[in-house]
């Protein structure tokens, strides 16, 4: 649940930055870079806790994670280096064909079976093809052109309409239970948003862009319901609590929008420009994962 509710929706909230114009902006760029890094963590303390649960104990999980580890190594030590050099080589003159997606897709699904064989998740194995592919914007646009169509306009309606048959609303029928999720959500905005506000006050950030930078971190949506996902097929979380989990998730991405609007209401002077009128924005790294 603490891996739930500290998860950012990387991909929701490159699309929030890119329709309100914040992407070429200072905090733009601190909310993308940050959300990476934390997906990143998320997703490697979530593989620990998959391995402790399938092991039923923390000790007869250290062999599990003792291999995840060596698995890792061995991604970023050998698997990065060398599809470097197979890339160069299928694309001396730096273009790529249809051959470079055939292998970007047989790495895939050979890190997602290794993960599977080690005992932790595979999701984890594709998510750590993902880190290890080349990083140049030709590349990845390249991959995303050709794979884009199925995952968004099949694979993901497939996936938000199977979480909406598992999300058994009926289930809260109590106003205990009613209370319950008032409580996770207050704890789950309270921890991100204001965590992060406070943090970034702390480290010099203005009064407005630090909670700026805490409503955006606190947006969940597709990242949080895979992690939800999986602990309940693991058995970790009760359907009651799956259901107060991803109710929280969709509250929380819903009111990002509006709480920005609220603060360049407030704050009208410090209210950042768009990309279009931003004279100084220099172009965002952002992080591919």
């Amino acid at each position: 649940m603490g891996i739930a509710m500290g998860i950012t929706a990387f991909p929701v909230l490159a699309s929030i930055l890119r329709e309100r114009g914040m992407m070429n902006t200072p905090i733009g760029s601190l909310a993308i870079t940050s959300a990476a890094i934390d997906d990143i963590t998320a997703w490697c303390l979530f593989a620990a806790v998959i391995a402790i649960a399938k092991a039923g104990t923390v000790v007869g999980s250290l062999f599990t994670i003792g291999l995840s580890a060596v698995y890792i190594i061995g991604m970023f030590k050998v698997v990065r280096p060398l599809l470097k050099k197979l890339f160069a080589r299928l694309n001396p003159d730096g273009s790529y064909a249809i051959n470079t997606l055939v292998l970007a897709l047989a790495i895939l699904l050979l890190s997602a079976f290794t993960t599977r064989i080690i005992g932790i998740h595979s999701l984890f194995g594709a998510f750590m093809a993902g880190v290890v592919m080349p990083g140049s914007a030709k590349f990845r646009k390249f991959v995303t052109e050709r794979t884009e169509y199925v995952s968004v306009i099949l694979l993901l309606p497939l996936f938000f309409a199977y979480n909406g048959l598992r999300t058994q609303i009926g289930l809260l029928n109590s106003p205990y239970l009613w209370l319950m999720f008032g409580v996770v959500l207050l704890v789950a905005v309270l921890g991100k948003l204001g965590g992060t506000a406070i943090t970034a006050k702390y480290l010099g950030q203005s009064t407005p862009n630090s909670l700026r930078l805490g409503v955006l971190m606190n947006t969940r949506g597709l990242m949080e319901l895979i992690v939800l996902n999986i602990g309940y097929d693991l058995g970790i979380l009760s359907a009651e609590i799956f259901t107060m989990m991803v109710l929280m998730a969709i509250a929380t991405t819903f009111m990002t929008g509006p709480l920005l609007n609220i603060i360049d209401r407030v704050w009208k002077k410090d209210k950042i420009p768009s990309t279009a009128s931003a004279d100084n924005a220099q172009p965002a790294e952002t992080v591919s994962t």
